[in-house]
């Protein structure tokens, strides 16, 4: 994995969980190998969470918490470094991935995804999501998500692939000019040398299709992983068989969908026709 971040404690809650853990298991006697056999899992997996390379985890907690004696001591600043966040708690494990990534894939049947929204789009499918939330909230969430976005502005980012389902793009989310915006936006996102956005266009949905918002992950020094997302519930797949099983989708996907340079066509069109409107 890539070096840890800043580990001051006070920092922020998840470098308090991080540090707590390691002087919990310290002050147990325990390795992070020895600790991490009696919750199942690796000790490099345990140095992950102790050196922030990896978001905390709820279940993991309570059993380390039962290991170390520690009451609910981990649980709470596991659910305190969640929140802290600033996105939905199904979402946050595959979010935290993104960063040390070498190459996300993504595939979105209904919406743009996350990393290529505007502001306006973001601010107007939070609103329609959460309906019934103050708008501070919801603002928070949406400079949560233009926050994320600024992983594409390093020049090292991971090569980003996404293709969008064409109706992604004839779904009037937020009216004609903020849709207009959004897919100026994609426009000027796909003309990038590390970024290749292709459409899925409704012609060739006989060919390939997959049913829900999927988001695949490689790195440098880690087995890939798989997020699917749909209905306001996320899952983070690790399971080798799987992780192939969806790559292999998506391979279809993309050899079914327009060229990156017939896309971009496409988008121009799709902008023209919302400038009518």
């Amino acid at each position: 994995m890539t070096q840890s971040r800043n580990t001051d404690p006070y920092s922020d809650p998840r470098a308090f969980y991080g540090s707590e853990l390691c002087r919990l298991r310290s002050e147990a006697g325990l390795t992070q190998a020895q600790l991490g056999e009696r919750v199942f899992c690796s000790g490099s997996y345990i140095g992950q969470f102790e050196t922030m390379l990896r978001l905390p985890q709820l279940e993991l907690s309570q059993l380390m918490d039962d290991v170390l004696g520690s009451g609910q001591h981990l649980q709470r600043l596991c659910r305190l470094a969640r929140k802290a966040k600033g996105f939905a708690d199904y979402a946050v494990d595959a979010l935290d991935l993104e960063p040390r990534a070498k190459a996300i894939s993504e595939y979105s049947p209904v919406l743009v995804p996350g990393l290529l929204q505007t502001e306006g789009y973001a601010h107007a499918i939070t609103s329609t999501a959460q309906p019934f939330a103050a708008s501070g909230t919801v603002e928070h969430y949406v400079q949560a998500r233009m926050e994320r976005q600024r992983l594409l502005d390093d020049p090292s980012h991971p090569m980003l692939t996404s293709v969008l389902q064409e109706s992604v793009l004839r779904s009037h989310i937020g009216g004609s000019t903020v849709m207009r915006q959004q897919i100026q936006h994609l426009i000027e996102m796909a003309q990038r040398t590390r970024v290749v956005i292709q459409v899925l266009p409704f012609t060739a949905m006989s060919e390939a299709f997959m049913d829900s918002m999927v988001s695949l992950m490689n790195f440098c020094d880690s087995p890939p992983v798989v997020y699917t997302e749909g209905g306001q519930t996320g899952r983070l797949i690790e399971e080798p068989g799987l992780v192939e099983h969806n790559g292999r989708l998506y391979d279809l996907v993309r050899t079914a969908a327009l060229s990156r340079a017939a896309s971009l066509e496409f988008f121009e069109s799709m902008a023209k026709e919302y400038a009518t409107l």
